[in-house]
């Protein structure tokens, strides 16, 4: 992959085919569809590319196996049946060099407007130049990493210690650490903890783990919660924070419990930015966050629009990942290039 040279202000003078916002596996998906058809293309990412997976803990292994995450039809070879993150972000990468795909990074797509015959895309750089672009069709493909699902306290005050993304445990050790959450990043990041010298417990609104938990994990975490290594609070939240301290209500017993507190982690999921979506009047279902659009092109209500990857999900984001979203690739490229003849 060269490196492009960029003036102070960007700009394409004849419209590209398509554009792409997002440079995880199933933007890049894609695009790699796009040049195999012949579209002229481009992808924009507001960080590198796949910024999702350098959010994920450092030494994550995944759930599916390598050629489930192959895209582009570039091999993932390695040793061990299951990549790691290391090894998926090293994928990613020479799926780009291979390719020689177009990806912007550090320049975030600002707002799109509809056009007569396409639209116009406003972007910005990391360093603050503007650029302005058009295109025939938009894919959005930004994941679903857009806000996290807060939780809600009582009272009011800064909560600088609830933390989102978990990555390792070496900043949290010999420190009191609430894990709000029981599916499979709150499960990995406990029992991490627990391993690195971390006073760790559990805070879940169920009464059991969720069941997508891997079940290579599962016996692990049922073993700490049962020897009291990891204490688990079934059927309870978080209620209250309190300078070293941490209120924890029991929903089943209306009991309270104070206990240390240092930092709470919350693995209570995420929710997909759907604003770019909205600016183009691309309706969402407001009780699944899924946009509206036609499952068999991925094109949304709106002509031109399409949707690709773990945001075509909505707010269930394990409905959707790298192993089934990275066939909306040839399905929104199929349709692009039979629209164009």
């Amino acid at each position: 992959m060269t490196a492009r040279t960029m003036p102070d202000s960007i700009a394409e003078t004849e419209p590209l085919d398509v554009i792409i916002v997002g440079a995880g596996p199933c933007g890049l998906a894609v695009a790699v569809a796009a040049k195999a058809r012949g579209l002229r293309y481009a992808v924009f990412d507001r960080g590198c590319i796949t910024e999702s997976l350098t959010h994920y803990p450092s030494y994550m292994t995944f759930f599916s196996t390598a050629e489930l995450l192959e895209i582009g039809g570039v091999p993932f070879t390695i040793p061990e049946p299951k990549p790691t993150r290391r090894d998926a972000l090293a994928y990613y990468r020479k799926v780009v060099s291979h390719h020689g795909i177009d990806v912007r990074q550090y320049e975030e797509v600002t707002a799109i407007h509809r056009e007569e015959g396409g639209f116009t895309l406003d972007t910005r750089t990391r360093d603050g130049r503007e650029g302005r672009l058009a295109a025939r069709a938009v894919v959005i493909a930004t994941g679903g990493f857009g806000e996290p699902n807060r939780l809600e306290f009582e009272g009011d005050g800064p909560h600088d210690r609830v933390v989102h993304y978990y990555r390792e445990p070496y900043p949290f050790f010999d420190q009191d650490v609430i894990v709000v959450g029981g599916g499979n990043s709150a499960v990995e990041a406990a029992l991490d903890m627990y391993r690195n010298g971390v006073r760790v417990r559990m805070v879940h609104f169920a009464d059991t783990l969720d069941r997508g938990v891997k079940p290579w994990v599962r016996p692990d975490i049922k073993n700490r919660i049962a020897a009291g290594e990891i204490p688990m609070h079934w059927n309870s939240r978080v209620a209250r924070l309190g300078p070293g301290t941490a209120t924890v209500v029991d929903e089943e017993a209306g009991k309270e419990t104070e206990v240390a507190n240092d930092w709470v982690l919350a693995m209570t999921g995420w929710r997909p930015d759907a604003a770019l979506l909205t600016s183009l009047g691309v309706p969402t279902d407001p009780d699944t966050g899924i946009p509206a659009h036609d499952p068999a092109t991925l094109e949304t209500t709106v002509p031109g629009v399409y949707i690709a990857g773990v945001i075509a999900a909505g707010f269930n984001a394990n409905k959707i990942f790298i192993e089934n979203g990275r066939e909306h690739g040839a399905l929104i490229a199929t349709h692009l290039a039979s629209a164009r003849r």
